[in-house]
This record gives C-alpha cells, structure tokens and sequence, in this order.
C-alpha cells in the first residue's frame, strides 16, 4: 500500500521490525510522519521512516526526549566531578534558597522530588522558550509540595533549574557543553538549540486529529489550571499553552530550553544513547560503568502527583524497564508529548529513537510497546 511505504535499511535479523513498524504506519493511514532507529552490538540495526515530506534527515520537536541529552550533560560532569548531584542547588545558584528551596539538591531535581513545577500565576510561552527567565522566576517560588516528601513531573521548568547549576558550574550555557561535548564530536542529530543553518531540516510539528465530540469528552476531563497537574504542565498561564506551537516556534528551537526545546530525528535520538554508554563516531563511550549505574538507578516510583501513575524515574531518565517490562531493570532514557522515545538497555546493548510529526490522541502512542518490543527481541536472539 504506497500510503504505507517504508524507506530506509534494517541489518540482517531485524527484518521483523521493519514489518512491524509498516504495520503501526498502515494503520495511522500513512499521514503520520514517523522515524525508527535503533543501534544493536554498536551498530546502526534499524533506519526507517514514512510520512509525507519525512526523511532519515528530518528534524522535529521532541519535547521532553531533551531532558535525556540534558542528563547525559550533568552526569558526565558528575562523572568529572564538575558537578555534585548532593550538593545544594543554592550552592552553585544562591537565589535559589528563596522561599524554603535552601535544602533541595541537584538529585532532587533531577528526580523530580523538589516540587519546584511551576510559578503562580503560570508562565508565558515567550518566558518558558528561555531557561535564563524560568529561573530568574523559579527562584523566588515556594515549592508546591515539601521537598523530598513526594515526586511531581515538572514539564516545561525543571531543568531550566538544572541548566543554570551547569551554567554555574561551568560558566557555559547548558546548549554550549552539550554541543561541545556531546553532540558535535559524536555527530548527532540532536540539538538543544537548533542553529539557523539547520533550519530547512525542520518540519513542524502537528495537533491531532479527532471529532469535536472526541475533543469535547476529552477536554471536559482535564485536571483544572491550579491544580498539581495543571501548573506541572504550564495549564496555569494566560493563555494556557499551546503545546503545539510552542515548539513550532523559531525562538524556542533556537534557544533549546532543556526540559521541552530540542530539536532532532531518531537517528540523533537513538545515537545520544549509544554514544553514552558504547561510543560512536570513532570515539569511546561518554558515561562510565559506574555513572552509567548511578544515574538508571530507580530514585522516584509509585505515584507521581502530577502524572499519576506514568511516573518512575531513575536520576535524571525516565525508568524504562519500569515502562517496558521486557526491558532489564536499568534501562533508562525519556520519552516526548509528542510521541518521540527514547532510551538505552544496557545489558541487552540496544539504543532505541523514535520521533513522530503529529502529536496522538490524548497523548497516547501504543506503538511505542509494539516497536520497542520488535527491535528488542531481535536484538536478543541476532
């Protein structure tokens, strides 16, 4: 069916996902816009995609897939001893002791355990597009619930807390030790902060389809704009925000704030985290065993306030072998509203990416357990 066409390559023994993964396109009617890329035993296994206008090439919005590269900076700086995950955030950033914030420390942000989520009164779309501003205004906020007593997702701020400790730290902007560090030596495509020159790669992203009786019931059920929910995803501003044209917006891309910003394709996704922890681009791996084992290790499980149970979190990732059962107990990585994931498996030595043009329904991507389920099983038994 040509409005399920696949293009692109899979290695040997990986032919089932590329049949899995036409399947999952089929069925979105082929007007989606997807990509799949995975790294198998250090190599690129699976390269596809589909959808009008979509390329390997193409770069999208992947949301909250940025707080994985984001992690992978401040564990290489804990690995260098640059940055300490105990410490205080308000003894890199002073301000930040404001409001009873004197005793959160770099691991409970990265855990989301400081119930720093928010501002009252929200934020606009102009200040979350830059990290510098969400600070200057986190830093004089009370936490929305006692420090450590419980976890909350903050979506669009908490590691704009996590960029100024780097910046502090560093003297660098968060983007600048990524694109030095990371993505420019091992040659990915992903950006926290995307540069002009790369700006015809990039395709917008896109709402979803559904009945206005679909949109209606949905609606009618979202959690109010000061509750937990609503101010952990920016609901609280005036007007709420819009999620779509948030990372559709050119500013936004090109500051690359480090909760929500990035920019990327699958290949870039699934390459942050085979670079971390196997290498790639000639070079050896980023992260240590043992930083590697610190930072995919379960910190913030059961209840989430502000997801529910959608939680779980290792420092700094999302706890995927909570996500995918079939996954080991370590693997770690993050996922996107938009549909993108994300993650690494360190024992069965596979890197998964995943990107998407339109957002699902109700923020709802079954695919994600079909694929990852495909590429797994075929890189244990390759």
């Amino acid at each position: 069916m040509s409005h399920a066409h696949v293009h692109g390559y899979v290695a040997e023994g990986f032919d089932h996902v590329r049949e899995e993964y036409t399947a999952v396109v089929a069925e979105q009617g082929g007007q989606v816009g997807s990509q799949l890329a995975a790294y198998a035993g250090g190599r690129l296994a699976v390269d596809l995609w589909a959808g009008p206008q979509v390329s390997g090439d193409t770069l999208t919005g992947v949301y909250s897939s940025t707080k994985g590269a984001a992690t992978v900076v401040v564990a290489l700086l804990a690995q260098e001893g640059i940055v300490d995950v105990d410490r205080p955030v308000a003894g890199y950033w002073p301000e930040f002791a404001a409001a009873g914030k004197d005793t959160i420390t770099v691991r409970d942000v990265l855990t989301h355990r400081s119930g720093v989520i928010g501002v009252d009164g929200g934020l606009t779309a102009a200040e979350l597009a830059d990290d510098a501003v969400i600070a200057r205004r986190l830093a004089g906020q009370r936490p929305y619930w006692r420090p450590g007593s419980a976890y909350g997702y903050g979506g669009f701020v908490t590691f704009a807390v996590i960029a100024e400790v780097v910046r502090r730290a560093t003297g660098q902007p968060l983007r600048q030790v990524y694109d030095e560090r990371v993505r420019v030596p091992y040659a990915l495509d992903l950006f926290v902060g995307l540069p002009q020159a790369q700006e015809q790669r990039f395709l917008p992203v896109q709402w979803w389809s559904a009945t206005p009786e679909q949109e209606a019931a949905f609606w009618a059920d979202v959690p109010g704009p000061h509750s937990i929910t609503g101010v952990g995803y920016g609901l609280n501003s005036t007007p709420p925000l819009d999620q779509v044209a948030f990372v559709n917006t050119r500013t936004v891309r090109g500051n690359g704030p480090a909760s929500a910003g990035g920019v990327g394709s699958a290949r870039g996704l699934a390459g942050l985290y085979a670079a971390a922890l196997w290498g790639g681009n000639g070079r050896a791996a980023l992260l240590e065993p043992d930083t590697v084992a610190e930072f995919a290790m379960l910190h913030s499980t059961g209840g989430d306030l502000v997801r529910g149970a959608q939680g779980n979190y290792a420092l700094g990732f999302q706890a995927k072998g909570l996500r995918y059962p079939f996954l080991s107990a370590n693997a770690f990585g993050h996922d996107g509203s938009a549909g993108s994931e994300s993650f690494a498996d360190p024992r069965s030595g596979i890197a998964f990416g995943y990107t998407r043009r339109r957002f699902g329904f109700g923020w709802s991507y079954p695919e994600h357990d079909r694929l990852a389920a495909a590429v797994h099983r075929a890189a244990t038994k390759a």
